[in-house]
């Protein structure tokens, strides 16, 4: 299993990047491109199922996108925080192409989803994702989370995919844990989240122009510079969503321990992560979880992003589309 030693001052550069607003707007913003809904095929069992909701136990709705036969292996893509659902549209189309049911839904809070007061924790999270599989009757299901949505996913395996879920990915995702503590001392400091908060309160759409043009797609390495489509995009699904579930969920995605979760998941997994990762750092993620989890892999990259499901979609449905299929 590889390993990195990343050094300390990736923390210092993190904090850094997080904390110091970018001084320029994306100069130009290009209209939003015409797009026509996927639709299911009157009277047929293939192609594109609907966008539809389900209440939780607790009273929250949650949006879900269903595409694909009802025959086909189901995937579950778990998203990243702000974002929705649609941040797999260059995951779910590529596997719909090859004959998988891909289904992902947007978080409490974000998205389409309800804009509650409460429940933005990982334990509602993934009770909440449990609730969309539930009522799916989905089974021998790939879970693939990203970032946050790795949290997400490795919960939901851990306590509620028993009889269900047959393979796990994580992609740049959170786990084990993120904050800095006394039984993680390569962890970021508070203050990185405090920052983010901080950001947040003070302008979100400033910031949520921000941290897309810099480190999430490492447009603020040299020789890059944001592409405009993609921050934009990302702008968009952030701003749909709630500023409180996003608030709150910076505690939820940086002080949630999923040691105990990695541990006793047994499935096949596969962890994907880069050491140029400005947001989730490598040393203190991805090598982790490969070792706790029961059954894993880990593919480590040298320059991607952690946005890579996005800039680097090919490299990242190659690398998913053989591990489902092996």
């Amino acid at each position: 299993m590889q390993t990195a030693s990343i050094p300390l001052t990736r923390r210092t550069l993190l904090i850094g990047a997080l904390a110091t607003t970018a001084a320029n707007r994306i100069a130009a913003a290009a209209p939003a491109p015409i797009t026509t809904p996927l639709k299911p095929s009157p009277g047929s069992s293939k192609g594109p199922r609907t966008m539809t909701t389900i209440t939780t136990k607790d009273g929250t709705e949650i949006f879900y996108k269903d595409w694909g036969p009802r025959t086909g292996r189901p995937i579950v893509f778990h998203h990243g925080w702000p974002l929705s659902a649609d941040d797999w549209d260059g995951q779910m189309l590529f596997f719909l192409e090859k004959g998988f049911r891909v289904i992902a839904h947007d978080r409490r809070g974000h998205g389409r989803s309800d804009q509650v007061s409460h429940g933005h924790d990982m334990d509602h999270y993934a009770a909440d994702a449990a609730a969309v599989i539930d009522h799916l009757d989905l089974r021998d299901t790939i879970h693939i989370g990203h970032s946050t949505g790795g949290g997400e996913a490795a919960r939901y395996v851990a306590r509620h995919g028993k009889d269900r879920a047959a393979k796990l990915v994580l992609i740049a995702a959170v786990p084990p844990l993120m904050v800095k503590t006394p039984a993680n001392p390569g962890g970021l400091p508070i203050e990185v989240f405090d920052g983010l908060r901080q950001s947040l309160a003070e302008n979100r759409t400033q910031f949520y122009v921000d941290f897309p043009s810099g480190p999430f797609y490492g447009f603020n390495r040299p020789g890059k510079s944001p592409i405009p489509a993609i921050v934009q995009n990302w702008w968009r699904q952030g701003m749909m969503g709630s500023a409180q579930a996003h608030y709150e969920g910076i505690k939820a995605f940086s002080e949630t321990d999923f040691t105990e979760d990695l541990k006793t998941i047994d499935v096949p997994s596969l962890v994907m992560h880069s050491k140029d990762d400005q947001i989730v750092p490598f040393a203190d993620s991805g090598p982790l979880s490969a070792g706790l989890l029961r059954n894993a892999s880990l593919k480590v990259y040298d320059d991607l992003p952690h946005g890579m499901c996005t800039t680097h979609a090919e490299t990242v449905n190659r690398e998913l589309l053989a591990f489902i299929t092996s």
